[in-house]
């Protein structure tokens, strides 16, 4: 159907045959609360906010861990950081609550803060020092490059499998490959494929540090590592790519152009009269002003990271859960989320701050629609606000929806 943008491949990890096909025989795998705990174990970070000012204290004496090059930390390959992961939606029906929304099927939202989880323990996998039950290593999210779903619906009372490890890396970051499974019928079929961009820093956050360099094995393994290779050169030629330093393309001048041509007025007399500022709406359209919704959030600390800033999860979720409801008021059905884009963390956010979000129907086509989401913060003793996230999220609506129309040029 129309709706598989992803399509049903095999796992692209060369991991995967690790998995089993059935459920009943493999080994216990370890929850997503264990995985939570155990990021707080490698870390030492404190479960009281009171106490969190003397955890991090006492992690500035980690820096004399870090490795002064890339050369002196020993080479990982990819199973070593690989992961498996269960969320027994199935066998436990006490964790269901948590992740059910109204549509009797599984939050999006609550997933991406397990990605995000899973992402951060599978990097510290792949930089695991023998000797050291601490980390030196903050590690956290710098962007998810993408993802991609190829099942309309989560099922909340099947077990779920998250699978992962490290697929390329640089001097200072890290790509992670992850894909979630769920069992259908006695047998783990997948649901999505996520790739996420990793950065490590010192123990007190403040600088970039190194990590183990990888080691493909195999031609599968090379060609995951050179894929990873170029979606780096691809989002630094994205990052240059932008409209404030570059003009648009000739095939986007003339969708634009279509567009302002499409909302002149021409029953004006005469052609030489046609006013420029004069503009209707085309039929079945909306404008583009007209397409948004704002939300708040306060930062609690129960928000907090291992490193007691906001968790990047968190925000993903309260993003993702605005552009839901964008689509939703937009296109009066139901929609269901096809891909997740481009979120890039330029700012970290703290415990204590003001989040404001704003959602906003940018494209349309069919029954899709595509929505960004501004997030910034407003820091009440400055007065300051900045931009911390933008996210583009793409879901496909139960019915066609109006075409959105941009107003002016911005």
């Amino acid at each position: 159907s129309d709706y598989r943008l992803c399509i049903m491949r095999k796992l692209p990890s060369v991991l995967a045959r690790t998995l089993t096909s059935g459920t009943s025989a493999s080994p216990r795998l370890p929850d997503m609360s264990e995985v939570r705990s155990k990021l707080r174990d490698i870390v030492g970070a404190s479960t009281n906010w009171r106490d969190h000012v003397q955890a991090m204290q006492e992690r500035k004496a980690l820096h004399t861990l870090l490795a002064k090059r890339q050369e002196d930390l020993p080479p990982r390959r990819m199973k070593d950081s690989y992961l498996e992961v269960i969320l027994p939606l199935g066998s436990q029906p006490e964790i269901r609550e948590k992740y059910l929304n109204v549509h009797n099927s599984v939050r999006f939202g609550r997933i991406l803060e397990d990605l995000d989880s899973l992402g951060v323990l599978i990097c510290y996998t792949h930089t695991k020092q023998e000797m050291q039950q601490r980390s030196p290593l903050s590690i956290v999210t710098a962007l998810v490059d993408k993802i991609n779903l190829c099942q309309k619906i989560i099922h909340p009372d099947c077990d779920i499998k998250f699978t992962g490890n490290v697929s390329w890396v640089g001097k200072t970051s890290m790509e992670v490959k992850m894909h979630m499974l769920q069992v259908h019928d006695g047998d783990y079929s997948p649901v999505l494929d996520a790739t996420f961009v990793m950065v490590a820093r010192d123990p007190e956050n403040k600088r970039p540090a190194f990590v183990n360099p990888l080691i493909p094995e195999g031609p599968e393994e090379e060609e995951i590592f050179k894929q990873g290779e170029l979606n780096k050169l691809k989002r630094i030629e994205f990052s240059t790519a932008s409209l404030l330093k570059m003009a648009p393309t000739a095939e986007e001048r003339n969708i634009v152009h279509d567009m302002f041509l499409n909302t002149l007025d021409t029953r004006q007399e005469g052609e030489g009269t046609v006013s420029f500022r004069s503009r209707k709406l085309p039929p079945n359209s909306v404008w583009m002003e007209d397409a948004k919704l704002k939300g708040l959030q306060i930062c609690h600390p129960e928000e907090r990271n291992i490193f007691n800033r906001i968790f990047g999860g968190f925000l993903m979720r309260k993003a993702f859960e605005l552009g839901w409801a964008t689509a939703c008021s937009y296109g009066g059905s139901r929609p269901f989320i096809v891909s997740v884009d481009d979120i890039m963390f330029q700012k970290p956010v703290e415990v204590g701050s003001l989040l404001l979000l704003s959602g906003q129907v940018c494209y349309t086509e069919k029954n899709y629609i595509q929505i960004r989401v501004h997030s910034e913060v407003y820091n009440a003793n400055t007065r300051e606000n900045h931009t911390t996230n933008i996210f583009h999220f793409t879901f496909i609506s139960e019915n066609e929806v109006p075409q959105v129309v941009p107003k002016t040029y911005g």
